[in-house]
């Protein structure tokens, strides 16, 4: 039996959930729609209730400690499942519409080209995909399913590698010539392409030792146009190697280098929160990324289990 009594008062768990889901208390703030002094100052009640410091205050930001991540993880799936209950009861489940999150160049040359099968197998079905490089929400309140490129690894969130691939540095060859060794440091003369939102650009050269040369300039757009800037001879641009693997092949473009730190594309969801339309969704973009694979098309690896598979398959 719930002891009602001895339990936190609901906003301030709601505050932390929302911190949580977001990273700041400005986010967190505009979620719930107060301010972020009021977030702050719910949390800090929360903590006297409990006795437990559930906020790290020592950076810029705000981060949970592992009892703070644990009591959020718990409201969140708790919320998460009350959602799902009410949203099936009332018919709003199947009402609203499938969101999907994921890179403007993931959108552009893995889903779009594909995404007709998916409608033709679902032509009853509402999409909203959301191409940005910004980390968008993934559960209640936010995406069903996300596409994301990094190492798999989410605070409260399961993933799953979906394509296996690294960063490619290209140019096209009129830019930076057909062959021999280019040093980081060459590339630093050459104006730079990156997706819109990141600064990835700057981020490899860092990595290398070397730093953006801004008087030669860089260009952010999305990664359908930063593509067709690269083959044009614009630029040197930031891209995952998949996306060009056909470009290479027909040597419109020319790998300069590959980046490994991050593993590749994963299929990203709320564990707590998966409607049966999101499933269908994920089940086809796997098989989709499958029979990429075979067909050639530069996915090296074909889609993982990853933790918690065998609930959603």
């Amino acid at each position: 039996m719930i002891d009602w009594m001895n339990l936190p008062p609901l906003s301030a768990l709601r505050a932390l959930a929302a911190l949580a889901e977001t990273g700041s208390t400005v986010q967190a703030g505009a979620r719930l729609n107060v301010s972020h002094a009021a977030i702050s100052q719910q949390i800090k009640g929360l903590e006297a209730h409990l006795g437990l410091a559930l906020v790290e205050r020592g950076g810029r930001q705000l981060a949970l400690t592992d009892e703070g991540r644990q009591v959020a993880d718990a409201v969140i799936g708790g919320v998460s499942s009350i959602e799902s209950v009410i949203e099936r009861l009332t018919g709003q489940d199947a009402a609203r519409p499938l969101m999907v999150t994921c890179t403007p160049a993931f959108a552009s040359s893995f889903l779009m080209p594909r995404l007709a099968d998916f409608q033709r197998r679902h032509p009853g079905v509402s999409l909203m995909l959301d191409p940005t490089p910004v980390i968008q929400a993934i559960g209640p309140g936010g995406a069903d399913v996300g596409l994301r490129y990094g190492t798999g690894e989410w605070s409260g969130l399961q993933a799953e590698l979906l394509l296996d691939t690294p960063i490619a540095i290209v140019a096209a060859p009129a830019l930076v010539g057909q062959g021999g060794t280019v040093d980081p440091g060459d590339l630093t003369g050459y104006h730079w392409l990156q997706e819109l939102g990141t600064n990835e650009a700057s981020e490899f050269l860092r990595w290398h030792g070397r730093d953006l040369d801004m008087s030669k300039g860089v260009t952010s757009l999305p990664g359908n146009l930063m593509l067709d800037a690269a083959r044009d001879g614009r630029g040197v641009a930031v891209i995952a190697r998949a996306f060009v693997e056909s470009d290479l092949v027909a040597g419109r473009l020319r790998l300069l280098y590959e980046d490994r730190r991050k593993k590749g594309y994963y299929l990203v969801w709320h564990p707590g929160h998966i409607r049966p339309l999101a499933r269908e969704f994920m089940s086809w973009v796997r098989a989709q990324a499958r029979r990429a694979e075979g067909e050639g098309h530069g996915y090296a690896g074909q889609p993982v289990a990853g933790r918690g598979d065998a609930e959603i398959t």
